[in-house]
C-alpha cells in the first residue's frame, strides 16, 4: 500500500521511518523502539501478537505494564482500496488517535461464580451437555421431558419453571412441583415405567397426567420405595445457581441482551454456537468485574414528579431490562449487574441525567477533535466519520478492505471515510454527532451489523432525524447523518456503494470548544457554534420545526384554561418553567426545556402542549412570559394571594358544597392570615366550650 512517511510525520509532528517488513527483516527496528520509554504505536494489527511476544523477549525492553504498545490498522481502513494514494490524511488521523491515552478508569461491578451450573432441557440433551463441563462445573439438571441414562451422574430437579431471575453468580430459580413422583426418593428401578398400562411414565421419571387413567399400578410397583404419591400437594421451591444453560426453545428471559452467565441454545448441542457456549461456561468460575458504564443524576432526571410519568425513554429502550421505574422516589433505578454498557439510554436521555461513563463524553470529544484536526492538518477534506462497534463492525470494515485488495471492482473504504470504533454503536447521540460536525466532519454515519437490539436502530434513526432537521433548517445542504445496516460479508458490495456517497456541506470555521461532562452543555455549545457559522446562509427561519424525538422545543399554554396554579413549575426538572415571586406569571426559558412532558402530565387543566423546535432568536436563553393574570386581593386586608381566575374557579366549584355556604364561602376570598383571624373573631362561630 502507498505510504508517505514525510507527510505523515509532518501531520504528527515527528520523524517517521518507513518499514516494509517490520515483523520480519526489519524486526530489530521494532526492538530498538521497544527499549525506548516513549509511547509506542505500531501501524499493524495483523501481527500484534507477534510484536507483543517480541517485545517480551527483547532484552532491555520497557515492560508492557509500564508502557503498553498501541496497535492501529491503517491498511484495511484505507491503505487497501481504490483511493489508497489519497488516504494519507486519514492514516495520520488514525495514528494520532492511537497515541491518545486510554480512558480513565471508573468504578467496577463485581461478579463471583463458584461454578454451580443449572442445565434446563430434555434430559438426554442436558446430560450430554453436563458431560462436557462437569469436570470444572458443579452441574444440576432440570428435566423438561426426554429420557435420561440409568446411571444417576447428576442431581435432577423436576417441576415447572415459574421464574428465573438474576445474573452471573446470582441466579434464582423458582419452580413448582406437582408431579406424583418424588425424584429425591426415586431409585430409577423402572418398575413404575413397566407397570403403567398407558405408558404415561417416561424415563425422566415424571407422569404425564394427561395420559394417566388413575389405574395406580405404579403406586403398587413402587410400594417398597414409596416415591409415588398422587395426593401430594403442589410445592414451591427456590434454588440458587451461578450459571444457567437453557436448551429449551423459549428462553427464560425475553429481553434482547441476556444476563451474563445465562446461555440459550434452542437449536441444541449440535448447533454452530454450542461449542463456543460450552467453552464460555467452563471459563466462568471465579471473580469477574466489568466497568460501571453509566452515571445517574436523579436531580435532573425527567422520569417523574409527584408520581406522574414524564420521560420514560431509558426504561423503554433498555435491551437488558436493567432500568426500572421508581415513581415513589421520582427516579429510575439502573441495575449495574444487568447493564451491558450499550449506552442507548444515554443517547435517548433528553436531560443528560444518564451519562456514559466508560469512556466519558469528554474523552470521546478528545478523540473526535484529535481525529478531525489531524485529518485537516494533513490536507484532508470532507471527512465522513464511520462509527462502528469494535468487534462485529470492525470485522466488516476489515473485510471490505481485504475485498478491495483482491477485487479491483471494489472501491474499499474511501479516503475521506474515517472508521471510529465504539464500545456500542448506540452509545453516541445527537450531542456528539453535532459536535463532530462542528469540528469539521462533513457527515456522521453509524454502521450497524445486526447485533444491535431493534429498538436501538429505531432510536438512533429518530435522533438522526432531529440532528438532520437542525442542519437542514440552518441551511447546510446534503445528507449529514445516516444509519448503514450490513449484517454479514454478503452485503459488503452494498456497503462499498454506500460509502461512496458524495460529501455534504460542512462548517466554514471549525469549532474549538471542548465536550463537557453534561450532555445539555455540550449540545448548547454545538448549537451556538452552528448558529454563528450558519449566519452566511440567508434567509434563515425564525424557528426550525423538529421531530417528536427532539430534546429541544417550547410549550404552548392555553391562556383561557390555565389558572396559573403553577403545578407545572414544581414538576419541571430542568427549570424551564418558572414563576414570578412578585406577580402571578408563568415564565419559560426555552433553552432549558427537554420536552419530557411532565408539565403536560401534571397540568390539571390540560392547558399545556409540547412543540418540538429550535428557536433561533437570542431570546431562547431568556425568560419569557407564557401567561399572567390579574391578582386577586383579599376582601379583608386587600393583600393579593392568588389569581382572579383561580379564585373564581375555586368559588364556582365549591359554592354548591354544604361545607362552603355563607361565611365559609366568604372566607375563601380571604388570604390565609385573615381566614384564621376571621374564624377566631367571629361571634357566630361555634366554639369547643359551647359543646
Amino acid at each position: 500500500m502507498p505510504l508517505n512517511a514525510k507527510a505523515l510525520g509532518e501531520a504528527l509532528d515527528e520523524d517517521l521511518t518507513l518499514h516494509t517488513t517490520l515483523c520480519r527483516r526489519d524486526a530489530p527496528a521494532f526492538q530498538k523502539a521497544a527499549r525506548n520509554p516513549d509511547e509506542l504505536v505500531v501501524a499493524c494489527t495483523q501481527e500484534s501478537r507477534l510484536f507483543t511476544e517480541l517485545a517480551g523477549e527483547t532484552e532491555g525492553a520497557v515492560s508492557l505494564d509500564v508502557r503498553p504498545i498501541r496497535f492501529v490498522n491503517i491498511r484495511e481502513t484505507g491503505g487497501w482500496g481504490r483511493e489508497a494514494a489519497k488516504a494519507t490524511p486519514k492514516m495520520a488521523a488514525l495514528l494520532a488517535l492511537a497515541r491518545l491515552p486510554d480512558a480513565e478508569p471508573v468504578g467496577t461491578v463485581g461478579y463471583q461464580s463458584a461454578g454451580r451450573l443449572l442445565i434446563i432441557g430434555p434430559l438426554e440433551s442436558a446430560e450430554r451437555a453436563a458431560a462436557q463441563v462437569s469436570d470444572v462445573l458443579d452441574v444440576t439438571l432440570l428435566a423438561s421431558g426426554g429420557s435420561g441414562s440409568q446411571a444417576r451422574r447428576y442431581p435432577v430437579l423436576a417441576g415447572e419453571v415459574k421464574q428465573l431471575t438474576g445474573w452471573l453468580g446470582a441466579f434464582t430459580l423458582v419452580r413448582s412441583t406437582s408431579n406424583p413422583i418424588d425424584l429425591d426418593l426415586c431409585t430409577r428401578c423402572n418398575a413404575c415405567v413397566a407397570a403403567c398400562p398407558e405408558g404415561a411414565i417416561g424415563l425422566d421419571y415424571q407422569i404425564d397426567m394427561g395420559r394417566c387413567k388413575s389405574h395406580r399400578a405404579c403406586v403398587s410397583a413402587c410400594e417398597a420405595v414409596g416415591a409415588i404419591q398422587f395426593g401430594r400437594d403442589p410445592q414451591s421451591h427456590e434454588d440458587s445457581f451461578d450459571l444457567v444453560l437453557d436448551l429449551r426453545d423459549t428462553p427464560a428471559f425475553s429481553q434482547h441482551a441476556l444476563p451474563q452467565g445465562y446461555v440459550h441454545l434452542p437449536a441444541g448441542l449440535d448447533s454452530a454456537p454450542a461449542l463456543g457456549a460450552l467453552i464460555k461456561l467452563r471459563d466462568l468460575v471465579g471473580e469477574f468485574e466489568k466497568p460501571r458504564f453509566f452515571n445517574y443524576k436523579q436531580k435532573i432526571c425527567a422520569h417523574g414528579r409527584n408520581e406522574q410519568v414524564g420521560c420514560n425513554a431509558c426504561v423503554d429502550i433498555c435491551s437488558a431490562s436493567a432500568i426500572t421505574s421508581d415513581l415513589k422516589k421520582n427516579q429510575i433505578v439502573v441495575n449495574p449487574n444487568l447493564c451491558v454498557g450499550c449506552g442507548a439510554c444515554t443517547t435517548v436521555c433528553p436531560t443528560g441525567a444518564l451519562t456514559y461513563a466508560y469512556p466519558r463524553a469528554s474523552e470521546q470529544g478528545v478523540k473526535l477533535r484529535t481525529l478531525l484536526a489531524t485529518y485537516q492538518k494533513a490536507g484532508g477534506q470532507d471527512a465522513a466519520l464511520l462509527l462502528h462497534s469494535q468487534e462485529a463492525g470492525a470485522d466488516l470494515v476489515n473485510d471490505l478492505g481485504r475485498m478491495a485488495a483482491l477485487d479491483k471492482t471494489v472501491r474499499g473504504v474511501p479516503a475521506r471515510v474515517i472508521p471510529l470504533p465504539l464500545w456500542h454503536t448506540a452509545s453516541v447521540g445527537v450531542d456528539l454527532w453535532l459536535t463532530a460536525f462542528a469540528y469539521g466532519a462533513s457527515q456522521v454515519w453509524v454502521l450497524m451489523s445486526g447485533e444491535e437490539a431493534p429498538q436501538y436502530r429505531d432510536a438512533v434513526r429518530e435522533q438522526m432525524t432531529v440532528a438532520q432537521a437542525i442542519l437542514t433548517g440552518l441551511g447546510y445542504s446534503g445528507e449529514h447523518f445516516r444509519v448503514i445496516e450490513v449484517r454479514d460479508a454478503r452485503e459488503l458490495p452494498a456497503l462499498d456503494a454506500t460509502l461512496a456517497a458524495p460529501p455534504a456541506q460542512g462548517v466554514a470555521r471549525r469549532a474549538s470548544f471542548a465536550v463537557q461532562a453534561e450532555k445539555r452543555a455540550t449540545l448548547e455549545l454545538a448549537l451556538d457554534h452552528l448558529l454563528q457559522d450558519s449566519v452566511r446562509f440567508t434567509p434563515r427561519p425564525e424557528a426550525i420545526a423538529l421531530p417528536a424525538a427532539s430534546p429541544l422545543g417550547t410549550i404552548e399554554v392555553n391562556r383561557d384554561t390555565c389558572t396559573l396554579c403553577l403545578s407545572c413549575v414544581s414538576a419541571c426538572p430542568a427549570s424551564a418553567l418558572q414563576d414570578n415571586p412578585d406577580r402571578p406569571q408563568l415564565r419559560f426559558i426555552e433553552k432549558n426545556c427537554v420536552q419530557c412532558g411532565l408539565c403536560v402530565a401534571t397540568c390539571p387543566e390540560d392547558a399545556i402542549t409540547l412543540q418540538p423546535r429550535l428557536w433561533l432568536a437570542d431570546q431562547r436563553k431568556q425568560p419569557r412570559v407564557l401567561n399572567e393574570a390579574q391578582p386577586y386581593a383579599c376582601i379583608r386586608c386587600s393583600k393579593p394571594f392568588g389569581t382572579l381566575k383561580g379564585v373564581e374557579v375555586m368559588l364556582a366549584k365549591l359554592s354548591g358544597h354544604a361545607m362552603f355556604q355563607g361565611e365559609a364561602l366568604e372566607r375563601l376570598k380571604m388570604c390565609g392570615d385573615c381566614r384564621v383571624v376571621d374564624i377566631y373573631s367571629n361571634p357566630n362561630q361555634s366554639k369547643i366550650t359551647d359543646l
